[in-house]
């Protein structure tokens, strides 16, 4: 069965929990083992002491091992992207730095693209490189051939590529397949890891595993979690990665709760049918912008030319444009601040992927710490909003656009 088939029940037996329909939130710090012996033996395989048996399962220790919310969570989210396993965090730059840190010694090379999320950008530049580890950027437009110089001339040895693609503001796409090349060809004794930050796509609309990526980010607060009430994130990949992320991740603490991964299980059920309203909701209203006389340019993957190098990526990696876009105004921040000020039904906040829609200004809101250089190079400047599109009638999203733009 399809995965929006499966997200009511997969990995979830009633008759465990009292009959009940849906999942119960596990709500405990510690389980009761049967005996000594059945301590002993859940330990070994969670401390990696041996391999579990054939048709073993790793028992219930402790919640911050194991509790039954975030296993059926994990469970389940790996259907979408069809991955070997998965790993929910608290939030998503815990999955990000986590994975960093994870794959990542002193001397080694991050290649990452350009733009990111702001918070990723901030760690990547200035605390990864507290810890020895060296970073380099490629921009979108970058053939292979010009990434290889870049490589060639950065300090350390290339370990891992990291891209965010649609990259978040300016929805400029990497392609996946031609990094993965560019990793095999690095790779030595050790492989190269490619990952992606798929949050501006969900797990819906792009699989980046399919296309050569070994590891896929979410903040899980977006789309994921859908509804602007819980903070959390996940990175999905082979078995054999996320036991690794996973092994970390006990240690440092920073796994979700019984709450959070209630909450994320709940909103996995009516994933695809939000999705599917707010991409066709984004549709409208970008077509509609480019045609308002008070925006200069929309930022919007179904706006691509079919002869650009971009929609070949497009058509090759994505089933949707999404439901993200952003546009630039007539002006510069303050008339971009007025349009937002200007809004009525579109709120003014952070964060993406919700039922509501959303707005803000990159430059100086989640992307102010980037070098305002590199900013105005990318194309994210002063006169951008970035929209998310939510579930809410299309005519009344666009009405409250249109007389926010007509206060400019």
């Amino acid at each position: 069965m399809r995965p929006e088939s499966l997200m009511m029940s997969y990995g979830y037996k009633p008759e465990l929990s009292e009959g009940a329909i849906k999942c119960p939130i596990f709500q405990t710090s510690t389980f009761v083992f049967k005996n000594a012996e059945e301590g002993k033996a859940f330990f070994e395989v969670a401390y990696g002491l041996r391999e579990k048996e054939e048709n073993e399962e790793l028992g219930l220790i402790y919640s911050r091992l194991n509790n039954p919310d975030l296993e059926i969570l994990e469970n389940r989210l790996s259907l979408w992207d069809k991955a070997g396993d998965c790993a929910v965090f608290e939030s998503g730059m815990s999955a990000i730095t986590s994975t960093l840190f994870e794959f990542l010694k002193p001397g080694d090379l991050l290649l990452h693209s350009a733009p990111v999320y702001g918070g990723t950008d901030h760690f990547i530049r200035k605390i990864l490189t507290q810890y020895g580890i060296k970073t380099a950027e490629f921009r979108p437009h970058h053939t292979k051939e010009e990434i290889a110089e870049i490589i060639k001339k950065a300090e350390g040895t290339l370990k891992m590529i990291y891209l965010e693609t649609p990259a978040n503001p300016t929805n400029a796409l990497i392609d996946i397949e031609m990094c993965k090349q560019l990793a095999d060809e690095h790779s030595t004794n050790d492989q190269v890891l490619v990952a992606v930050d798929n949050t501006y796509m969900g797990p819906l609309w792009s699989h980046p595993l399919d296309h050569g990526a070994d590891l896929v980010l979410y903040s899980a607060t977006k789309y994921i979690g859908g509804h602007s009430d819980v903070v959390a994130g996940a990175c999905l990949g082979s078995k054999e990665l996320i036991a690794r992320v996973k092994g970390f991740r006990t240690f440092v603490g920073n796994m979700a709760g019984p709450w959070t991964s209630w909450l994320l299980m709940r909103s996995l059920e009516t994933l695809k049918v939000r999705m599917d309203q707010q991409a066709g909701n984004a549709e409208i209203i970008a077509h509609r912008l480019v045609d308002h006389p008070k925006v200069e340019r929309v930022h919007y993957l179904g706006l691509l030319k079919e002869d650009s190098a971009d929609y070949q990526i497009y058509k090759r990696q994505y089933s949707s444009p999404g439901a993200m876009l952003s546009f630039d105004v007539c002006g510069g921040e303050k008339e971009a601040f007025k349009v937002l000020n200007n809004m009525k039904l579109i709120k003014l906040a952070v964060s993406l992927g919700s039922t509501e829609s959303l707005a803000q200004h990159p430059y100086t809101m989640t992307h102010a710490d980037v070098d305002c250089e590199i900013k105005n190079e990318l194309g994210l400047t002063e006169k951008m909003v970035r929209l998310s599109v939510g579930v809410e009638n299309v005519e009344d999203i666009w009405n409250d656009i249109k007389g926010a733009l007509d206060t400019i």
